[in-house]
């Protein structure tokens, strides 16, 4: 065990889980109507303890367990046989589990962007818990766990390389969104703007912090590599704030405080799967593309495919994390088939896999609640609470 990259792990472990409490919970509740806040806050804090839970149960050992490629298996089931003294590389294996724990966390809690204001709670936490066990801990087994997509699997010495990320956390999250908001349908109720931008953005800045334990964290060491991923990660999120803001003041003529930390986020995405390979200068290019290709999708994801994915969980995450994996092949540092092969096997079978446990969920929890509660709003109607008084 290293004392060194033991403390760095621990304070990255705080920092990812810092992204889903409270970061991404103000950031999406920010973005609701007044009368759903709560209920943002309800589903991040109730998938981030029921996960917890099932990764302790069961996520882990299908992700990092070593029963074949294709599935971990449950030999690490209940985290039986790992102590204090176990060790993952220079970690105790238990911090190496509670580290990855946060990452199972958020990866479905991005998802609550895409359903917010009309979803079932009991859905919500139904459907994140089959969905974390049958399409995240797989598809994490896939790629970091030593399975069929890593080094040594089918596309062979160099397999898909993924640092942080963008396939088993951003693509899989985006296109999950898509399909949970295909089936749910459109707000029946749409207001604008956000009700809390301050909210928005405070929950932006948590994220931006936090992502340096997200990316520099999947290091796994406190080295110099530790260190280039969170410089990259910083400058990739530093541009895409900057050039969100200038392709949007150039169609809109002004510049929103939504559309820069959007921004932010789109360029952290996007570095995500990249931040272990590439170099500052690559940072700013990824960022710099990433502020307007991700908001080019906003509009085509709601204006043209006129799927209500409510705050663009596909167009900035989805979008972000698939262009952020190609970028690392386009610089040299992985193969293009690699990298594209895993993303379409990844991609088929997140869609595959998300729309039948929507079918399936949906047959013993109600997936949208009615008309009367939506209009009425999440936090009265589902948790008997409110925000505000109107």
């Amino acid at each position: 065990m290293n004392a060194a990259d033991t403390a760095w792990i621990i304070v990255a472990t705080a920092l990812v889980l810092m992204m889903t409490l409270p970061g991404l919970a103000l950031f999406y509740g920010g973005l609701v109507r007044a009368r759903n806040v709560l209920s943002v806050f309800a589903q991040c804090f109730g998938i981030a303890a029921l996960i917890s839970l099932l990764w302790m149960v069961a996520g882990y050992s299908i992700a990092f367990g070593d029963a074949s490629p294709w599935w971990g298996g449950l030999g690490k089931a209940l985290l039986l046989g790992i102590d204090a003294d176990s060790l993952n590389g220079s970690l105790p294996e238990i911090l190496f589990a509670a580290f990855q724990m946060t990452f199972a966390i958020i990866t479905p809690a991005l998802i609550v962007g895409a359903y917010v204001e009309r979803i079932g709670f009991g859905f919500v936490m139904a459907f994140s818990a089959a969905w974390m066990l049958l399409v995240y801990a797989p598809v994490a087994h896939w790629i970091w766990g030593g399975g069929f997509l890593s080094d040594g699997g089918i596309f062979g010495a160099l397999g898909a390389r993924d640092f942080a990320g963008g396939i088993v956390v951003h693509e899989t999250a985006g296109l999950a969104s898509l399909v949970v908001a295909f089936f749910l349908g459109a707000r029946k109720v749409k207001t604008k703007p956000p009700h809390n931008p301050a909210y928005v953005a405070i929950g932006a800045g948590l994220l931006w912090v936090g992502w340096f334990g997200f990316n520099a964290g999947s290091q796994l060491a406190a080295d110099g590599g530790a260190a280039m991923a969170l410089m990259v990660t910083h400058l990739s999120a530093a541009t895409a704030t900057l050039s969100w803001a200038a392709w949007e003041r150039i169609k809109y003529g002004k510049t929103s405080l939504i559309g820069l930390v959007t921004g932010s986020i789109a360029g952290l995405a996007s570095i995500t799967p990249a931040s272990g390979f590439v170099g500052p200068v690559e940072a700013v290019i990824i960022g710099g593309v990433a502020g307007i290709i991700c908001q080019e999708a906003c509009a085509l994801i709601k204006g043209r495919l006129k799927i209500d994915d409510t705050l663009d969980v596909f167009a900035v995450h989805g979008i972000g994390g698939i262009f952020g994996t190609i970028m690392v092949a386009v610089f040299g540092h992985a193969s293009f088939a690699a990298q594209l092969g895993a993303l379409a096997i990844v991609g088929v079978y997140v869609v595959i896999v998300s729309a039948v446990l929507v079918k399936l969920v949906g047959l013993f929890t109600p997936l949208r609640v009615s008309a009367e509660d939506e209009e009425a709003g999440l936090d009265l109607a589902a948790h008997g609470e409110q925000a505000y008084e109107f």
